[in-house]
């Protein structure tokens, strides 16, 4: 799992990536946050149970500043698949960062007597699921079994949520990093359990298709990678005719393995009719492989 949420928060690291994702999903694609306002924030915080202080680490993490003066940390987190106990952890890492700020202020008042500046918290989960909606909790009061009595003195806490392949085809059109790459791949598949790559230029190469590897569980996107892509200009229809080909080459390989295998041993008839029955070729394939 720390492999995976490396890889998945690669591309969104870059500040083009970063920027362009939350001016899309929370301003409607104005261009509010620049990349050169964004500076890194340790994902990392913890908390104490049991008596025993635990790690707890966001995917990404940036404070979004004009010159000196910090106007929020936002924070994005990746799921491929659904969480039910989602806001239950969005709560603990924006509380977290809350109070990461009252230990500063009380420093700052330390050394020079004023108070430190205040800015809120704003966390964005990011859901790369297109079989289906996520219909688990969304907000805090969704976790918890609350009697009528006491809810009037319950805070509730909603995470937001953004199903990435459920955007509009407008939002996905507002995405100017690599990001719209991926959204534009999880609307097709949802819609026509088919993608038709757009002559859009990839940036960032190696970190897309890492990103795509790993949330479409399909390592082809990785293994066709080459460094040559990044000195020149790489669109997606080039990655998907490299898929392609690599998965011809891959076919063609086995069958002929399979072949060796069937005539070293000779079997002469079974190589015959696996050139003529598909699912009988499929059989031997399989036979070959549990006997590996």
């Amino acid at each position: 799992m720390a492999e995976k949420d490396i890889t998945e928060k690669t591309l969104e690291a870059y500040n083009d990536v970063f920027a362009d994702i939350i001016n899309v999903l929370l301003f409607n694609g104005r261009r509010y946050v620049k990349e050169n306002e964004l500076e890194e924030e340790s994902p990392n915080s913890s908390y104490k149970a049991d008596g025993k202080i635990h790690a707890q680490e966001r995917d990404i993490a940036k404070y979004w500043r004009k010159g000196l003066v910090r106007i929020a940390l936002y924070g994005l987190e990746n799921q491929t698949d659904i969480d039910g106990d989602m806001p239950l952890r969005l709560f603990s890492y924006d509380g977290a960062a809350y109070r990461s700020q009252l230990l500063k202020d009380k420093e700052m008042k330390e050394k020079t007597g004023m108070a430190a500046p205040r800015y809120p918290v704003v966390t964005l989960v990011l859901y790369f699921g297109y079989q289906k909606h996520w219909k688990k909790p969304k907000s805090l009061y969704d976790c918890l079994d609350i009697p009528e009595e006491l809810k009037p003195y319950v805070n509730d806490y909603r995470m937001n949520l953004y199903e990435i392949a459920y955007l509009s085809d407008e939002q996905v059109q507002m995405f100017t990093s690599d990001f719209g790459i991926v959204a534009d791949y999880f609307v097709q598949m949802r819609k026509n359990k088919n993608y038709i790559a757009p002559e859009t230029t990839i940036k960032h190469v190696h970190e897309l298709l890492q990103l795509m590897s790993v949330m479409t569980q399909d390592n082809r996107f990785e293994d066709v990678y080459d460094p040559d892509m990044e000195r020149r200009t790489t669109k997606m229809c080039e990655v998907l005719d490299r898929i392609e080909n690599r998965g011809i080459q891959k076919g063609e390989d086995l069958i002929l393995t399979l072949m060796r295998y069937l005539l070293s041993n000779n079997r002469t008839e079974d190589a015959k009719r696996a050139t003529e029955d598909t699912a009988y070729r499929n059989k031997l394939l399989a036979e070959i492989s549990n006997n590996e």
